[in-house]
């Protein structure tokens, strides 16, 4: 079996009527069998469409002797000779012709009320005309009533309540399609006519306006490629704020491999076997793999919405952006309305993305927020329309979000968000990758060495001036300040590391430090240097600078980070890292007889005191590393607060946390001791150059390894 089509099994001509009845066949006997029975009915569809289902409908009531009188608010010959009536406009007239048709019936019929929704809705509250109306429609028990509305418009409950059948005619069955279609209009997709891809584009339209925009393709017959016919239908289906993207998912997004094997794997290489099949039981096979719901969560500028745009561009869908916050309304029921609008404009334009940034902004655990409580109503809604989606149906939700443990549980269960794709900062891989993306769009043509000082320059040991690691949206200012400082300095070469230093801190506010300070300085930071190149488990020195381009850290030794370590840390490097820490003050006193405030930093969590304090608390405590009997017990709970213990356990503690503390303080002070000559070398350079880089540092360690070989052996 195949779902292609041959052209001779396709209509010739087809009318708007016809399609009508030929595509919502199922639903409009539904719909007559309901009136007969007496049940008023509610049918919410387009309003292009509903003359054509009332016509329809009608047909089928006649057959059975049913007559409907159709109330639209045109006047007719009777009340149009009555020239002296003063105008009432289509909702009074529509009123009035109400009115006659509740109190001036005599026989049971149907009265129809295409235009339902504009008679009654208001948001925030009842109309004045509503008020007339609801009770019209309840007045008389022998009229059996067909109403219309719009998706786009809500109707009050006590309007609602008066239908207890209701039908929703939105969009097309996969199924009926190619009895829609002209063997015209199918000549402009190709020799070989597929629905089930036209359908991919025009599942969210009507029959009505499906045939109208077929009617109008344009090109030749039987193109090697169809593309040019459904780009015309894409273009003509847009609604709303929807846009199609163009974001290539290798283009223009650097590095995060992993993230992106990911998006393969689960969605676009699904959906492309799914695009490629012909048979119908392939297809809805793969429909079931494809998740509907995702979440994408990190932190902030890291690309989330863009990992989005570039899936929609990948499978050709329209996108929209929603701000959670731009979703609540003051009135009653009008966030909830709103949600629905952007579904339903999303169907309409299939295949869509609807991308909710900020989604915790209202979807959070329910329990857990203190807000008005509309909060709630819209994770209902949300999960409502989520579980009203067609498997067939390409239209898809993603949740952006920087608290992804936050989210309602109900929203991450099978089903609706279950795809979870995190997309943390950049790493040093990823990060050359979106580098040499700016450097190309930009034109910056940066060196070699300009981007792996660019890359080593955002990475680990460096923060952004909110305090956060380097993010892609970090990147791509930096890239832009280049480009400014270009174009100021008509800059024509390529960009060197000066131009990127300048892209960082051309207008920031450096510390000024005098000629006190700058020895002082100079010599902590040669203190962890020099004992962090004889400690032989801690990572080697990368940076030390005593003129930093961060204000909020204007001197630091920075050590290598070790990108292959999978699991913690062994008992020597937790030694060797608290030596390091006490390497500052320990300097301090033996270059400068005595030792200032730099190492406690007055309790700043970030101090070296403060850092020694606790790591050693987490050997003894925590990590069973110390040598107080039974130490594999662990003090402190998940938390870090530490669990209720006799008062000679405490004291047993705190001494020997205190032990460990003296021991790597007596031993940096040996080191250093013992190394005085290259800790006074180090201070002089770091006071003549403000800044030793990975260059000069390598030479420095070649240099000590060689004079001191024997302690290096091993």
């Amino acid at each position: 079996m195949s779902i292609l089509t041959a052209e001779a099994e396709l209509p010739s001509s087809l009318d708007l009527q016809q399609a009508v009845d030929v595509a919502y066949a199922a639903e409009l006997a539904e719909i007559a069998g309901n009136i007969l029975r007496g049940l008023p009915s509610l049918v919410e569809c387009d309003k292009e469409l509903a003359p054509f289902v009332f016509m329809s409908v009608r047909t089928r009531l006649r057959e059975r002797n049913v007559k409907c009188i159709y109330l639209d608010g045109r006047p007719r010959e009777a009340e149009g000779s009555n020239a002296g009536a003063a105008p009432m406009g289509l909702i009074g007239t529509m009123i009035s012709q109400l009115r006659e048709a509740v109190r001036g019936a005599v026989e049971k019929r149907v009265v129809v009320l295409p235009h339902l929704d504009l008679l009654t809705t208001n948001t925030g509250g009842l109309t004045g005309e509503s008020r007339e109306v609801i009770p019209l429609l309840y007045e008389n028990p022998d009229l059996v009533w067909l109403g219309f509305k719009d998706p786009s418009f809500p109707l009050p409950k006590v309007i609602e309540n008066l239908f207890p059948h209701r039908l929703s005619i939105l969009g097309l069955n996969r199924t009926t399609l190619k009895k829609i279609v002209t063997q015209r209009e199918a000549r402009k997709f190709g020799k070989t006519f597929n629905p089930w891809q036209l359908y991919k584009y025009v599942s969210g339209l009507n029959a009505v306006r499906l045939r109208k925009l077929l009617s109008t393709l344009e090109g030749e017959d039987y193109p090697a490629d169809p593309k040019k016919a459904y780009l015309q239908l894409r273009q003509a289906t847009l609604s709303g704020a929807l846009e199609i993207p163009d974001v290539d998912l290798d283009r223009d997004i650097g590095g995060y491999a992993k993230t992106k094997k990911q998006l393969r794997q689960e969605i676009l290489d699904v959906l492309a076997r799914r695009d490629a099949s012909t048979n119908p039981d392939d297809i809805a096979r793969l429909e079931e793999l494809i998740p509907r719901g995702m979440i994408f969560w990190g932190p902030p500028g890291t690309g989330k919405t863009y990992f989005a745009k570039a899936i929609a561009t990948a499978i050709g869908a329209a996108i929209t952006i929603v701000s959670g916050p731009e979703l609540k309304s003051k009135w009653v029921g009008e966030s909830e309305e709103n949600l629905r609008m952007v579904f339903h404009k999303a169907r309409q334009s299939a295949p869509a993305i609807i991308v909710f940034d900020e989604l915790d902004s209202f979807a959070t655990r329910r329990g857990s927020y203190s807000g008005s409580g509309v909060e709630h109503s819209m994770v209902n809604q949300l999960l409502t329309e989520m579980d009203g989606f067609h498997k067939e149906e390409l239209v898809f939700v993603v949740g952006t979000t920087n608290f992804v443990e936050s989210l309602d549980p109900a929203l991450l269960r099978p089903g609706r968000f279950e795809f979870h794709l995190h997309i943390p900062y950049p790493d040093d891989t990823d990060r050359r990758e979106i580098l040499k993306i700016y450097d190309k769009k930009m034109k910056l043509d940066f060196t070699d060495e300009a981007i792996d000082y660019a890359v080593r320059r955002t990475g680990e040991n460096f923060m952004t001036s909110t305090g956060t690691a380097f993010s892609g949206d970090h990147l791509n200012a930096l890239c832009r300040s280049v480009a400014r400082v270009r174009l100021r300095d008509d800059i024509v070469g390529p960009s060197t590391q000066k131009e990127i230093e300048r892209g960082f801190n051309e207008y920031e506010e450096k510390v000024d430090l005098s000629d006190k300070d700058s020895i002082l300085v100079a010599t902590h930071e040669g203190g962890h240097f020099v004992v962090s190149l004889f400690c032989l488990h801690h990572p080697h020195p990368e940076r030390v600078t005593i003129q930093s381009e961060m204000p909020w850290a204007p001197f630091y030794t920075g050590y290598k980070k070790d990108d292959t370590r999978k699991v913690g840390y062994s008992r020597s490097e937790l030694f060797d890292r608290l030596c390091v820490l006490y390497g500052g003050i320990e300097a301090e006193r033996l270059l400068i007889g005595d030792v200032s405030t730099g190492a406690s930093a007055f309790g700043n969590p970030q101090g070296d005191l403060f850092r020694a304090t606790q790591l050693a608390m987490m050997i003894v405590e925590t990590c069973g590393m110390s040598g107080l009997q039974a130490s594999l017990r662990v003090y402190r709970d998940e938390k870090g607060a530490r669990e209720v213990i006799s008062g000679s356990t405490a004291e047993a503690i705190d001494r020997q946390v205190n032990t460990i503390i003296v021991e790597a303080q007596a031993r940096a002070a040996k080191i250093l001791l013992d190394h005085r000559a290259e800790l006074e070398s180090v201070r002089e350079e770091l006071m003549r150059v403000k800044t030793i880089e990975s260059t000069r540092i390598n030479e420095i360690i070649e240099a000590v390894r060689s004079k001191y070989a024997d302690e290096f052996k091993g």
